[in-house]
């Protein structure tokens, strides 16, 4: 098949070319899409990438869609799917309102919605508030956070319970109490914590800090751009696609879509937070 997924993590099919950073699978070719993609000019019939391109910089994501355009034959078909940016903006100023309201639901929905807007191109660590957020003890609006963020939030917080569960005692009914001796480990990490903060106040950033910091926000996992239907068509025109088309994760105008389950996993959308577009190469 010359069926082409870009940035595919561990979301692909094994008929297609798969590529990534880095390669898990037999099914997956490593490589750095910085540097291009590594087929020849109209070798494939259909380029689709998920939440990959607001990983690239305004003008490299540019170039990376050129490159998707160079690799499709005539008429082959574009699929992306990224971060919606409008919706995100339209549930940030609704659960705001909501919030000032005194809605309690309302208040976490909005800390949750601040979360997907700003978390993942502000944190400076892996995983970041998010990342927290989801390793709570209790999630207070777990399923607007799951309706959110779908299938993938709830295998992180289904693989986060997993390894609770490998910790706790038998027998005991404290779902998430820690031990005494956990408890004094946390009191002394915090107290260190506090005395790092107090000195960084002082002092000037520790180099190994800035090199930790540099070397981890260049190393993919953050944003660093968002779209919208519109900047994101004018995108797809301006690198030479048309008859381009919003839809959801159900729909495609690739042909038996839904059994390569790469957008909705036994019915289940695996990112709905996405925008989902398509066009075709001229």
């Amino acid at each position: 098949m010359k069926f082409l997924n870009l940035g595919c993590g561990n979301s692909y099919h094994k008929d297609w070319t798969n590529i990534d950073f880095t390669s898990s699978s037999e099914y997956v070719i490593e490589h750095n899409l910085l540097k291009g993609i590594p087929l020849n000019d109209a070798s494939m019939e259909v380029v689709y990438h998920s939440h990959v391109l607001e990983h690239f910089s305004k003008k490299d994501g540019e170039e990376l869609m050129k490159e998707c355009n160079r690799v499709l034959k005539k008429n082959g078909i574009m699929r992306v799917a990224v971060p919606d940016l409008e919706t995100i903006a339209i549930e940030y100023l609704r659960n705001l309102n909501l919030a000032i309201e005194g809605g309690n639901d309302a208040r976490h929905n909005y800390e949750w919605i601040k979360l997907e807007l700003f978390d993942q191109m502000v944190r400076n660590k892996s995983g970041g508030e998010m990342g927290k957020y989801l390793h709570q003890a209790f999630i207070p609006n777990e399923e607007y956070v799951f309706n959110r963020i779908g299938l993938e939030g709830k295998n992180i917080r289904e693989a986060f319970l997993s390894e609770q569960n490998k910790e706790r005692p038998v027998g005991n009914k404290s779902l998430y109490r820690p031990s005494r001796k956990k408890k004094v480990k946390k009191l002394i990490k915090r107290y260190i914590f506090w005395l790092l903060k107090k000195v960084k106040l002082q002092e000037p950033i520790p180099e190994a800090e800035i090199v930790y910091t540099g070397n981890f926000r260049l190393s993919g996992e953050i944003h660093q751009w968002m779209y919208d239907r519109y900047s994101l068509t004018e995108l797809l025109k301006k690198v030479g696609f048309a008859d381009i088309r919003i839809c959801n994760a159900f729909e495609s105008r690739i042909k038996d879509w839904e059994k390569y389950k790469l957008d909705v996993v036994n019915k289940e959308i695996r990112k709905p937070d996405s925008l989902f577009i398509e066009g075709r190469k001229l």
